[in-house]
């Protein structure tokens, strides 16, 4: 066996080189192929009946061909790799909107907390829970318009607390 590969193998390399596309040459190259279809060979020798002189050669070749099609079939089913560019936006928040939503967010508890008690707890509800105009009707014992009023002019004491937005 190990005589009959070693006939072999080097002339099945050489009748290799060149055969994988360039596209598939990505993680494979010819001697990674012809390994795995010797190996394959191997696994499978017990089922090769041998019915012509270089039937051997001609089985490893026929081995290599269907490997170099099945690494053929499986680039065309993956999309072709994207170069992404250079100014291509990230969907990460960065560093500075970050710290920017921090300066906010310090500013608007701030204000809430300047408010009165009565005030903050409509806008929390309203803004921070997101509840509706009925359930802080329910909440507070208002009417709905009443809570909606309520909520309006709580929120206008908010904005007033706030300030204009520091300059950049």
């Amino acid at each position: 066996m190990e005589a009959l590969l070693q006939r072999c193998v080097p002339r099945l390399r050489r009748w290799a080189h060149g055969r994988l596309p360039a596209a598939a040459r990505g993680g494979l190259d010819t001697e990674d192929v012809v390994q795995e279809s010797v190996l394959h060979v191997l696994g499978r020798l017990d089922a090769f009946e041998p019915r012509h002189v270089g039937a051997m050669q001609a089985y490893l070749r026929q081995s290599v061909i269907n490997r170099i099609r099945d690494e053929v079939r499986r680039i065309g089913r993956q999309p072709p790799p994207l170069e992404l560019p250079e100014d291509h936006p990230s969907d990460a928040t960065s560093p500075l909107e970050v710290a920017i939503q921090a300066e906010e967010y310090t500013r608007y508890r701030r204000a809430l907390g300047n408010l009165g008690p009565r005030d903050r707890e409509l806008v929390v509800a309203r803004i921070e829970g997101q509840w509706t105009a009925s359930e802080i009707a329910d909440q507070m014992g208002l009417t709905v318009d009443a809570a909606r009023m309520a909520v309006g002019r709580a929120v206008r004491r908010l904005a007033n607390k706030l300030g204009p937005p520091p300059s950049a």
